[in-house]
C-alpha cells in the first residue's frame, strides 16, 4: 500500500469535506489563464461576479496552535482574551497562501512555546463552487505544497493562488487595513483601474473656449506631455530672446535719440550737394581739356628739347670730320698710297660728310617744325580752377556731414523697427507658449477634478483626493483618504476599520469580486455595515479562552 502524505492522514477525520467529484476537485487547477482579466490584479471572469468563501482551516503546530479546525460560515465570531491564537488563526491564511501575515510581511509560523517536527496549514475554500483544498507544510526548514492533498511544485501551487488575483488585491479584500499599509502609489493604482479616465472632450468641454479651442487642435498632433514640453523649452527660449531684442530695441533708441539732426530739409541739403558737385564736374571738364592741351604743349616742348640737344651735338661732329683728311700713307707698312687707293680714300671721306649732312639737315627740319608746331599751342594755367574746386569741395563737405547724418538717422529707423519686430515676434511666441502651458495646467486640473468626482462617487463617507497643486500650478499626482475631514492615519481604531470597510467594499464591487473579509479588534466597533461575503470576526474578550463559532 501506498504510503499516505502527512496532509492526506490528517485529511481523514475531516468528515465534511466532501468534494463533489473527482471532474470538480480539479476543475479549478484547469481554469485556463485566459479565462481570467489580470488587468485589475482581480478575478474577473468573462464580467460575472467571481465569489471566493472559505470553507473550513486546519492549523497542526502553527504559532500556538498544536492541532486546530476551524469552519466558517457566513458570519465566523472568534473571540478570547488576548494571547488565546485570534489573529494567529486569519494569519495562517494567508501565510498558506503568501507565505505572509495580513499585512504583507514575513511570518515566521512554527510554535514558539513548545517543539514541533513540522508545521502544516490547510484550506478548503470555494470559487464559484468550485472546491480546492489547498496545503502547506514546513518541516526542517523546507517548504511542502499540496493541491487537492497531491504534492505539488511551489509554482503549480502559486498558479492555483494567483487565480485569486494579485497578493496586494486579495488582501486588501481580506483585511480591511492592508490597502493602507501599501505606497500611496499602488493605493492610487489600484483604485483608478476600475475608474474610466475623463474623455478629452469632457474636459475640454470644462475649459474657458479660448482654452479649449486651442488645445482641441494641438491635441490632435501631440500628447500633452509632448506639448508641455515643447512650449516649456519655447518658453525658456523665447524669454532669452525677448530680453536680448528689448536690449537691442533699447540701444538703438538710445543711439537714434543722441543723433542729432539740423533744421535743413535733407531734400535742400541734397539738391545744394548735388550742385556743388555739378560745378565742381564742370570746373574739372575744364581743367581736363586744359592739361590735353598742356599735355601736348609739354610734348612738342619735350620733343623740341631733345632735337635741339641732337642738333648741338652734331655740330660738334662736324668740325673734326670737316678737317679731316684721307692719308696718304699705308698705316701698316708706311708706303705711299697708289693714286687708285688715295682716290677711293677720298670718294669714302666725301660720302660720310654728304651723310653727315643729310642727318643735320634732318634734324634741322625736325626742329624747324617743332618750332612751328610749338606757335601754335598756348600752355593754359588751370591754377585758379583748382583753387576753385578747392572752395566748392569744402563747401561741400559740410554738406555731406549732413547727409550722412540723415542717412545713418534712416539706416537706424530701419534698425529699430526691425529690432521692435523681433520683439514683439518673439513676444508673441512667448505669450504663445505661456497661454498653452495655461491652458495645459488648466486641462489638468479639470481633468483631476472630474477623475476626482468620478472616484468620489464610489464612496458614501471617505472622501478621496487624487491630485495637488504645487507652488507653481502645477498638477501633481497624490493619494489621500480622508473620513470626516481627517487623514487615515489620523483615524481612531473604530474608525480605521469603518473606512478600511468602506474601501474594500468599493474594490469588491468594482472588481465584482466578492472575498471573505477580516475585522480584527471587533470590539471597538459595534456598528457597521456588513461586507459583502464572508465576515470574520475577531473579538476580545477578557478572561475568555479561544470560542470559534460560525453561523
Amino acid at each position: 500500500m501506498t504510503k499516505k502524505s502527512n496532509l492526506s492522514k490528517w485529511m481523514d477525520g475531516i468528515d465534511k469535506i466532501k468534494l463533489s467529484d473527482e471532474d470538480n476537485v480539479h476543475r479549478l487547477t484547469k481554469l485556463r489563464a485566459s479565462d481570467c482579466c489580470a488587468s485589475s490584479g482581480g478575478l474577473q471572469r468573462g464580467g460575472r461576479e467571481v465569489n471566493v468563501r472559505l470553507k473550513e482551516l486546519k492549523l497542526k503546530n502553527f504559532k500556538s496552535h498544536r492541532d486546530l479546525a476551524v469552519e466558517f460560515g457566513d458570519l465566523t465570531k472568534i473571540s478570547g482574551d488576548n494571547a488565546q491564537g485570534k489573529s494567529s488563526i486569519i494569519e495562517a491564511i494567508t501565510w498558506l497562501l503568501y507565505g505572509n501575515d495580513t499585512t504583507g510581511s514575513k511570518l515566521d509560523p512554527t510554535p514558539v512555546t513548545y517543539d514541533a517536527p513540522e508545521t502544516l496549514v490547510s484550506l478548503l475554500l470555494t470559487i464559484d463552487g468550485t472546491d480546492v483544498l489547498l496545503g502547506r507544510e514546513i518541516k526542517k526548514g523546507k517548504a511542502k505544497y499540496y493541491i487537492n492533498e497531491v504534492p505539488s511544485k511551489a509554482t503549480e501551487f502559486n498558479e492555483i493562488v494567483d487565480k485569486l488575483g494579485s497578493k496586494e488585491f486579495f488582501l486588501s479584500l481580506f483585511n480591511p487595513s492592508y490597502f493602507f499599509s501599501m505606497h500611496w502609489e499602488k493605493q492610487r493604482a489600484m483604485l483608478l483601474q476600475y475608474v474610466t479616465p475623463p474623455s478629452n472632450k469632457e474636459v475640454l468641454k470644462g475649459l474657458p473656449d479660448l482654452q479649449a479651442d486651442k488645445l482641441s487642435d494641438l491635441i490632435k498632433k501631440h500628447t500633452l506631455d509632448d506639448l508641455q514640453k515643447i512650449h516649456r523649452e519655447n518658453k525658456t527660449k523665447m524669454e532669452k530672446a525677448h530680453i536680448a531684442a528689448e536690449s537691442r530695441t533699447k540701444t538703438l533708441r538710445e543711439q537714434l535719440d543722441t543723433l542729432q539732426l539740423g533744421d535743413a530739409s535733407i531734400e535742400e541739403v541734397q539738391k545744394e550737394y548735388d550742385d556743388i558737385g555739378d560745378q565742381i564736374a564742370e570746373i574739372e571738364k575744364a581743367i581736363d581739356g586744359a592739361n590735353h592741351t598742356n599735355g601736348e604743349y609739354n610734348r612738342k616742348k619735350a620733343e623740341l628739347d631733345t632735337v635741339q640737344r641732337q642738333i648741338e651735338n652734331s655740330k660738334a661732329n662736324w668740325l673734326p670730320l670737316k678737317n679731316e683728311a684721307i692719308q696718304e700713307h699705308c698705316t701698316a707698312c708706311g708706303q705711299e698710297l697708289k693714286e687708285e687707293a688715295k682716290a677711293i680714300a677720298q670718294q669714302n671721306l666725301d660720302a660720310k660728310k654728304q651723310e653727315y649732312k643729310a642727318n643735320h639737315k634732318r634734324l634741322v627740319d625736325a626742329k624747324n617744325k617743332l618750332v612751328e608746331e610749338l606757335a601754335t599751342l598756348q600752355f593754359v594755367d588751370v591754377s585758379e580752377e583748382h583753387q576753385k574746386i578747392r572752395e566748392l569741395e569744402d563747401k561741400r563737405y559740410p554738406l555731406l556731414d549732413v547727409i550722412k547724418q540723415h542717412k545713418q538717422h534712416e539706416q537706424l529707423l530701419s534698425q529699430v523697427k526691425k529690432a521692435e519686430t523681433d520683439e514683439q515676434t518673439t513676444l508673441k511666441s512667448l505669450n504663445e507658449s505661456i497661454f498653452i502651458l495655461d491652458a495645459i495646467k488648466a486641462f489638468k486640473a479639470k481633468e483631476a477634478e472630474l477623475q476626482g468626482e468620478k472616484v468620489q462617487k464610489l464612496f458614501t463617507s471617505l472622501s478621496v483626493r487624487l491630485f495637488e497643486e504645487q507652488k507653481n500650478g502645477e498638477i501633481k499626482p497624490t493619494f489621500t483618504i480622508q473620513m470626516d475631514g481627517k487623514d487615515y492615519n489620523k483615524l481612531s481604531l473604530s474608525e480605521s476599520i469603518k473606512a478600511g470597510l468602506e474601501l474594500r467594499e468599493v474594490l469588491s464591487e468594482q472588481s465584482e469580486v466578492i472575498a471573505p473579509c477580516f475585522v480584527d479588534n471587533a470590539e471597538s466597533i459595534t456598528q457597521f455595515k456588513g461586507p459583502s461575503g464572508q465576515l470574520i470576526m475577531a473579538r476580545v474578550v477578557e478572561g475568555q479562552e479561544l470560542t470559534i463559532k460560525g453561523e
